[in-house]
Parts: C-alpha cells; sequence; structure tokens
C-alpha cells in the first residue's frame, strides 16, 4: 500500500512557509521537536519519541564463535525493521530502499566509529565472544527516523547489561542476574545522528524535518558526531552540490544538538538507575500518565496570534466589493423574473398582471365551465339561446 501523496497546493504551502523561516509545528529553523526516552522493566530495552515519531529499541546478547579475522573482537549486529503499523507506505516482508539506507547508516554511525569496544566482548579466544544484537522497530513515522534510531540504538546500548560469566579450564559458566549482577557494555563515546533537510537547491535548511517536511525537501545531510565534535559519519542524499560553508555551518550546529541529546540520555540513564536502587516502579506502563482526563489529549501547536486583526482587515478591505442594488428586475421572457439578494423581489408580478384581463374578459362573455374533463367540455350557452331551441322542438 502506499502513502497519500501530496497535493501541489500543499507542497506550494510548505515551500512558501520554509521561505518566510516558519514550519507547520510552530519551531524555529533550528528547533529539535520534544524529545522523550522511557527505558522498559529489562535491561536493554529502550523506547525513544522525537515528536510523533516512535522508536522501540531491544538489545540482546549470546555466545557465539567469533570470525576468523578477528578471534579476539566480539561481533556487533544491527537490523532495523519497518512494519506498516508505522506507516501505510512501509511494506511487510520486504526489503525498500529506505530500509537499507537506514540500516546502513546505523551500523556505520555506532560499528564503524568503534564507539563500543569489542575485545571486552571476548570469552574464550577463537572459540567464544559475546555477540550484541539491536533490533530496532519503527512503531509510528513522523519524519526523521534516521535520528530516533541513533537515539534509541545508543540508548538501549548504555542501559543494556549482559550476565557475567566464569571460565574453569574449558568450561564457560553464564550466571544469571539472581547469582551475580550483570556487566555493562563498555562504550568509549555516544555517537547520535542529526539530520538536515535542503530545500530549493540548496537555499533553505532545517533541522529535524517531519513527514510532511521530507516529501518535499530537495537534499538530506545526516551528520554523526559525539560530543567530543567528532564526525564519525557524514552521508548526503538527493542529488543537490553543498558548498563547503554549508557543510561547516551544519557540523557546528550538530556539535551544539549532539551535546544536548547526550546530556538528556545521560539524565534518563541517571534516573532509571536511582529509581531501580531505590526500588521504585519502572517500566514503560509507570511512565504513561494514568486516571487524568488529559491523557490522550493533544498538545497544541503555538501559532503566531500577532498583528492578526490588522492582517484580515486589510484582506477584507481588498476583498470586499459594493453590491448594486437593482430597483426592478429584468424581464428577459415572459414569465421570468429575477429574485436575490439585494435586489427588490417582484417575483410573479406578471402573472398577477395577466390574470386580471382574463377576469374580465369572462365577465364580460359570461361563460362557465361546469366540466374540466380532458375528453370534452361542457358549455352553458347564454339563456336565451336555450329558450329559442326549446321553442323550435315543441313546434
Amino acid at each position: 500500500m502506499r502513502d497519500t501523496p501530496l497535493s501541489n497546493c500543499e507542497r506550494l504551502f510548505l515551500l512558501k512557509a520554509i521561505e518566510a523561516k516558519k514550519r507547520l509545528d510552530g519551531r524555529q529553523t533550528y528547533d529539535y521537536r520534544n524529545i522523550k526516552i522511557t527505558f522498559g522493566t529489562d535491561y536493554g530495552c529502550c523506547s525513544v519519541e522525537l515528536g510523533k515519531t516512535r522508536v522501540l529499541c531491544q538489545v540482546s546478547c549470546e555466545l557465539v564463535p567469533p570470525k576468523d579475522s578477528r578471534p579476539t573482537e566480539g561481533i556487533m549486529f544491527f537490523n532495523l525493521e519497518l512494519s506498516p503499523m508505522a506507516s501505510p507506505a512501509f511494506e511487510p516482508n520486504r526489503q525498500s530502499e529506505l530500509l537499507v539506507t537506514l540500516n546502513r547508516q546505523l551500523e556505520r554511525c555506532l560499528r564503524n566509529s568503534k564507539c563500543i569496544d569489542t575485545e571486552s566482548l571476548c570469552v574464550v579466544s577463537g572459540e567464544k565472544v559475546w555477540q550484541i544484537r539491536v533490533d530496532v522497530h519503527v512503531l509510528n513515522q513522523d519524519g526523521n527516523l534516521m535520528d530516533a534510531a541513533s537515539i534509541a540504538a545508543i540508548s538501549a546500548l548504555s542501559h543494556f547489561r549482559r550476565p557475567d560469566v566464569a571460565i574453569q579450564g574449558q568450561d564457560v559458566t553464564v550466571f544469571s542476574p539472581e547469582e551475580r549482577d550483570p556487566i555493562p557494555l563498555s562504550i568509549y563515546h555516544m555517537p547520535i545522528c542529526v539530520s538536515f533537510a535542503f530545500f530549493l537547491q540548496g537555499s533553505y535548511l532545517l533541522v529535524d524535518p517531519c513527514e510532511r517536511e521530507e516529501r518535499v525537501k530537495d537534499g538530506l545531510l545526516v551528520i554523526a558526531m559525539n560530543k567530543h565534535r567528532e564526525i564519525c559519519s557524514i552521508q548526503s542524499s538527493g542529488g543537490i552540490m553543498l558548498l563547503k560553508d554549508q557543510v561547516l555551518r551544519c557540523s557546528k550546529i550538530a556539535s551544539v544538538k549532539v551535546s544536548e541529546i547526550t546530556e538528556l540520555i545521560n539524565k534518563a540513564l541517571e534516573n532509571d538507575r536511582k529509581i531501580r536502587k531505590e526500588g521504585g516502579k519502572f517500566g514503560f506502563a509507570e511512565s504513561m500518565p494514568k486516571e487524568r482526563i488529559t491523557t490522550l489529549k493533544r498538545d497544541d501547536a503555538p501559532v503566531e496570534m500577532t498583528d492578526v486583526k490588522e492582517t484580515a482587515s486589510d484582506i477584507v478591505n481588498r476583498t470586499e466589493t459594493t453590491t448594486e442594488v437593482v430597483p426592478s428586475p429584468v424581464l428577459v421572457a415572459m414569465g421570468t423574473a429575477q429574485v436575490g439578494e439585494g435586489i427588490v423581489n417582484s417575483w410573479a408580478l406578471d402573472e398577477d398582471e395577466e390574470d386580471e384581463p382574463q377576469t374580465e374578459d369572462r365577465k364580460t362573455d359570461e361563460v362557465m365551465v361546469i366540466s374540466d374533463s380532458e375528453e370534452e367540455e361542457v358549455v352553458i350557452l347564454h339563456e336565451e339561446a336555450q329558450k329559442s331551441t326549446k321553442t323550435s322542438k315543441q313546434k
């Protein structure tokens, strides 16, 4: 099933709004939507909401043989799924171009940047290593899936704990969380993707484009960076030519956004760690508001209301036209008249005028119709004519 395309009016409206430096949800050019990070009851389960875009990430691990080329390093595996539940444009059991692009960007951002110490995942050199599997599920699509997926993946990896192991000779014992505390992963840095959408051949750019803005974009630039201002990966798509100054400008903006998002992730991790330590309630169910009238209330987007009355009055004055009042209708043909707002209503005047001479003719002729039958008409003649016919019959 394909998604409904944008009409020409919607496309033109979006482009005009971008030229005026305005967005549909009231954000500024470089503003992100609200980011909400929630952790589940199990370690390594994380849900990220970027506006209406929602992504769920689950991290798991298992012992597998290592690769022959790297016998002392663990394995990182990333999998991203686009289900029809997220958007009607996504088809099940089919690898679309968007899915392949997102998977490659996620691997380039997290695996190739060496953000995780893979050597610490080795249990027995050349025999057993930990394989870390990162599954990202898109629950709702409203634009900028790459940023939401990268935030969810690095948050889940930071929250994940692998089981502790013990080695005795050739035997490897894996302890449950009840027997020994699980061990967190060794993470060097947190690479986060920041997306920039370009419009009108690179004349305008927006940070964190929504789904409708992505439809009218001409190009996309994705920069993966950590809080130390180190670029982990960069990718441009769309076929537009970007200048050196534009790329440098985007990198400076990305450094600010990445530091803010990293601080938000650290705060979420610290809050979850504190609640678990105190023995409080945690998980997805506890993060949802309950027993409130405004649980499903939708937040109103901020709309600029300055100079609304003056603008409306100017528009009304330009479009307002004086209505011409016609004193009497103009009869084009018999039986027609003109009726409308601001016109003298003289409907059916001609019929009244036509009826008057007919009544006078009836009085003069003194003819009475006593039957309306369609077959024949019976007419009563004058009394004198009736008398003459009677006398002639008697004779």
